[in-house]
């Protein structure tokens, strides 16, 4: 079966809540979308949206990269060769994660639905559900306790709490978390690159009693060897995101001694789900726990994430609340959610329906 037909789009999604990181305030999700027609009439569609802070691609570099003529390449290709097609992907568009992400998700779903199952059953489905962790911003203590009221009345037991900013007021909300929610939630923090290997061992000591589930990149993506100095309880915890761009990073990270217990792995740095399996497979050869995490993103790439995570035994934490805050989306379906807890819908591909009104 051939694929006929490419069509690329631009969707600019709206969050109903921006909020802050350690870099910059969110407001808005820039999507890419690519929709892959096959000779018989089937679709699979895929999503991608870049962050040039991480990987240093912007909209604009992923809009130019799927341009028609660099995807002529791809048309008349017999889809049964699709991970021929995915491994083509890294050569033809090395620079741009995104855009491949969104071809590769493409892929997948067009050949499960080729196949007629969901794409985690074609992977290998390992895990049917897990709680997803819903992220509330930098803010003050008393609007951080807020939001997370309102989540946990929403059914969320799993908050992720940004912070960086100084390890002094990192630990008053994460505190005054523990004082108004007790055990009820687990608590996971992200720093976004904002801690030097001192402030991280000084949070981790004085945190010690919080019950931190894990800290996800504390510091600079390039100290590595920082990482690899720090005992091996502080480590555990860590989650490598911003320097897991890639497989070859995951074998560097995973090098002994190795520099973290968790991977955070992100189809929009690794260019999508061949990549982020290869990833996973490092991980699973180190002993290294893995974490699904995502960017604001489209219910399309969301799925699909949810979908290689199902696929890997070693999968312990995802964090994909991506599209829970986007005031419209491309799509509907997907998945589940249901206090907190994720699954796929049990539909062919990505078990997405494309909204052709909101194109």
């Amino acid at each position: 079966m051939k694929i006929k037909e490419i069509n690329v789009w631009k969707a600019d999604l709206e969050l109903t809540r921006p909020y802050t990181i350690a870099f910059k305030t969110v407001s808005a999700v820039e999507n890419v979308l690519v929709e892959l027609v096959a000779e018989n009439g089937l679709t699979g569609i895929g999503a991608g949206n870049p962050s040039k802070e991480v990987v240093g691609e912007a909209l604009s570099s992923t809009w130019a990269a799927l341009q028609p003529e660099n995807l002529e390449w791809l048309k008349g290709r017999d889809l049964r060769e699709y991970q021929l097609l995915c491994e083509e992907l890294a050569v033809k568009f090395p620079k741009n994660p995104a855009a491949r992400a969104a071809l590769d998700i493409a892929l997948h779903d067009l050949f499960s639905k080729y196949l007629g199952v969901p794409l985690v059953s074609f992977l290998g489905q390992q895990l049917k559900e897990l709680p997803t962790s819903i992220t509330i911003g930098i803010k003050n203590v008393a609007e951080t306790v807020e939001e997370a009221e309102e989540y946990v009345g929403r059914g969320f037991t799993h908050l992720k709490v940004k912070t960086g900013e100084t390890v002094e007021q990192d630990l008053e909300r994460l505190v005054k978390l523990r004082e108004v929610f007790g055990q009820k939630v687990t608590i996971r923090i992200d720093a976004n690159q904002g801690y030097t290997a001192t402030d991280l061992e000084t949070f981790c000591a004085r945190s010690a009693n919080l019950n931190i589930e894990l800290i996800e990149q504390p510091l600079k993506a390039a100290n590595i060897d920082d990482l690899r100095a720090l005992p091996a309880a502080v480590k555990d915890l860590v989650a490598a995101d911003e320097s897991l761009l890639s497989p070859y990073d995951a074998f560097k990270l995973a090098s002994a001694p190795r520099a973290c217990g968790i991977f955070n792995i992100k189809l929009m740095k690794c260019g999508g789900v061949y990549a982020a399996r290869q990833i996973a497979t490092v991980a699973n050869l180190s002993d290294i726990d893995l974490m699904w995490g995502c960017n604001d993103e489209s219910i399309v790439s969301i799925s699909a994430a949810l979908h290689a995570a199902f696929s890997c035994a070693n999968t312990k934490y995802i964090d994909l609340d991506g599209s829970l805050d986007l005031a419209r989306d491309v799509v509907s379906g997907g998945f589940t959610i249901e206090n907190g807890i994720m699954r796929p819908n049990g539909k062919i591909g990505l078990g997405v329906e494309r909204l052709a009104e909101l194109v």
